[in-house]
């Protein structure tokens, strides 16, 4: 018994030491591993999320921004965090206008063991509070939220994001891989609690901003098109409308607008219809707008003259089996007039003439059946049949608008051709791409895909095109002392295939001044139950639009009124200011518009003892005088000459030397006593008018 104690005794002894040995042996042979997966699991990675980048109109006004907010998650299971969770819950509650049991609720249905997220969306303010609360287990997110400042302003062409920061639409989505950036990273540590903290020496690679977009917008112009555009929708009655402004020379988009519209801010809040861009997803037969590509066909064919007459009838014309008509009977008319009163018998005439093939061509030269390649999402090409595929009623059809689609901006594009002298050019939204310190990464070149047309063709067709301002069917776009052109456009609506009866579509795209363009501009309204008419409903639109935007462009408002000339300055002569106080003399000249030098003491109770130049001296506004003072010490006090003051001036000289003053009546001095160089007295007496 006693040896099995001793045993037992000996073993116990020796377990100490076997342990310590043990140890001793972990730490010799693996001692380092341990301590770097230690230090490997005291490590965490955390992300440093990238700004995306803002978005500016052309003069650097914010369309579109960020503002951070910060997702507020949970580690649970942290040492420390069921002691103060209770507490913690109830102050959140009170934060955010949850209840407690919502966020308990959250972190009972958990997924993952260790992390819930609680809130989204925290505001800098909120974040602080809950960090001064110091509760184990607690991680603050930062995430950058996008915020469009100005609300549905140019909505269509900005686009929106997602939940997860990524473009959508518009200009968010066509550019997001130059917007969003790329996040940073920053090395931190954990301590025993699970929290987070700074790693001294950790590795932090910086993120990389989004780049910011500078385009071709301007956010005055886009708010009148936008105003008026929405005011001629409703004028109308039309279901929706639409309107592009770009200038023609460059290619450089200058607004777009659509009616409806909708809050980029809470884009789900909108229907998919008024998230549609309808200036260049929405299809259309033209009209008459496409009357201009007739026209050049058959100038450049020579088929046809100006001045050639056409034979129009009584206004209707039978055509491969269809008969055409126009609103009015014109009878024999000028091929130019055909195009002022937008004659479909006369233009459809002129157009048998023509090759089948050479309407189709000069139609594909100015851009229709294929897309502008504007950068925006979404473009369709319209649709342009070949030859080959005509019917016997396509050729008169499509000389007048139909048979042939195409988008808002094809039919704007191919009027810009009309404008610059005959080049196809590409629209472009995007100016500029910067980095976050302003640095130009990029910047857009304008492009002419192609020569159109001849610049003789332009000369000719021009004054037509201004006639039908002045004259024709779009009267109502005219603006005065502005030359202006362009063209009406009404054309039936095809619905599933086929004509609507009652339902129309209605246009107007003109540019102005049409002697040096500088804006081009197209108004489309669908369905208008005002009038069918462009002439009626898009024209006036298009004026308005025009009238607001002259003083956007200096050159053309200084054209519009006529800088005056400056009336010459006038030279006066320079008054008597010798024994004046200097205060007195300084503020008579500053008022005539001269510049005052002091040579003596700049007292407020010095008198002026010298003038240059001399009294009655010829001056004008900006000339030098220089006066010359001497303290009052060294003078004997004369009464100065206050004629010609002001009643407050000459109160004021005479207060700082003790006189006091009776006046009678308000403003210029034109009689005083005692006279000039008496003796100054211990009242004085001053009447005013």
């Amino acid at each position: 018994m006693l040896t099995r104690l001793y045993v037992v005794l000996t073993l116990m002894a020796l377990w100490p030491l076997a342990i310590a040995g043990r140890m001793l042996w972990i730490y010799l042979s693996e001692g380092a591993a341990l301590r770097a997966e230690g230090r490997r699991q005291m490590r965490a990675v955390v992300e440093i999320p990238a700004m995306r980048g803002e978005m500016l109109d052309r003069v650097g006004r914010a369309l579109a921004v960020n503002t951070v907010r910060y997702d507020l998650a949970l580690d649970p299971e942290v040492e420390g965090f069921a002691a103060q969770g209770s507490t913690f819950f109830e102050r959140l509650a009170r934060l955010t206008g949850r209840s407690a049991t919502y966020f308990r609720q959250r972190v009972a249905r958990r997924a993952s063991p260790r992390y819930v997220v609680l809130w989204r969306g925290l505001t800098e303010a909120q974040k602080k509070a809950i960090e001064s609360w110091e509760v184990p287990g607690v991680i603050l997110e930062p995430r950058f939220s996008r915020w469009y400042p100005y609300g549905s302003l140019a909505a269509h062409v900005l686009g929106y994001v997602g939940a997860d920061g990524r473009g959508l639409a518009g200009l968010e989505l066509q550019y997001d891989r130059y917007l969003q950036g790329r996040p940073g990273r920053r090395v931190v540590q954990r301590d025993r609690r699970g929290v987070l903290k700074p790693m001294v020496g950790g590795e932090v690679v910086e993120p990389e901003h989004g780049q910011t977009l500078v385009l071709t917008l301007d956010l005055i112009r886009q708010t009148i098109l936008e105003e008026e555009l929405a005011r001629g929708v409703a004028e109308a009655g039309a279901r929706w409308g639409t309107a592009i402004a770009m200038d023609p020379r460059t290619g450089a988009v200058l607004a777009m607008a659509n009616v409806p519209t909708y809050d980029p801010n809470r884009p789900a809040a909108a229907s998919e219809e008024a998230r549609r861009n309808r200036a260049i997803t929405d299809r259309m037969e033209p009209g008459s707008t496409f009357k201009l590509i007739t026209a050049i066909a058959a100038l450049e064919q020579g088929v046809v003259a100006l001045d050639d007459t056409i034979d129009t009838g009584a206004g209707w014309a039978v055509f491969a089996g269809r008969t055409m008509r126009d609103v009015h009977a014109y009878g024999r008319i000028s091929f130019a007039e055909a195009l002022v009163h937008s004659s479909n018998v006369g233009i459809a005439k002129i157009a048998t003439r023509l090759k089948p093939g050479a309407l189709y061509q000069y139609a594909r030269n100015l851009g229709f059946g294929q897309p502008t390649m504007i950068d925006l999402p979404g473009e369709v090409s319209g649709t342009l049949k070949r030859p080959s595929r005509w019917s016997g009623t396509t050729l008169t059809s499509m000389s007048i608008g139909y048979e042939v689609d195409a988008t808002p901006l094809q039919i704007l594009t191919a009027y810009c051709a009309l404008a610059n002298g005959g080049l196809l050019v590409r629209p472009f939204v995007v100016a500029e791409r910067r980095s976050i310190t302003g640095e130009v990464l990029w910047h857009a070149r304008p492009d002419s895909i192609r020569r159109a047309f001849r610049r003789e063709t332009v000369r000719r067709l021009l004054p037509v095109f201004e006639r039908v301002v002045n004259e024709g069917t779009g009267r109502a776009a005219r603006v005065e002392g502005l030359p202006v052109a362009g063209k009406t456009g009404t054309a039936f609506k095809v619905v599933d295939g086929r004509y609507q009866p009652g339902a129309y579509r209605a246009s107007f795209v003109g540019f102005f001044p049409a002697d040096d363009p500088q804006v081009a501009l197209i108004v489309v309204l669908d369905e208008p139950r005002r009038s069918i008419y462009g002439g009626q409903v898009a024209a006036p639109i298009f004026r308005r639009v025009a009238e607001r935007w002259i003083g956007t462009f200096p050159k053309i408002a200084e054209r519009m009124a006529p800088r005056e000339e400056l009336p010459e300055q006038v030279a006066r002569p320079l008054p008597i200011l010798e024994g004046q106080p200097l205060a007195v003399a300084h503020a008579r000249l500053q008022a005539e518009g001269l510049r005052v030098r002091v040579a003596g003491p700049d007292e407020v109770l010095a008198f002026v003892t010298d003038q240059h130049p001399a009294p009655e001296t010829p001056v004008t506004p900006g000339d030098a005088v220089r006066l010359e003072v001497t303290p009052p010490d060294t003078l004997v006090r004369r009464m100065p000459d206050l004629r010609g003051l002001s009643a407050r001036q000459a109160t004021y000289w005479l207060a700082t030397y003790g006189v006091g003053v009776r006046v009678e009546g308000h403003g210029q001095v034109v009689a005083q006593w005692p006279e000039p160089g008496a003796p100054l007295p211990s009242e004085v007496y001053l009447r005013c008018r």
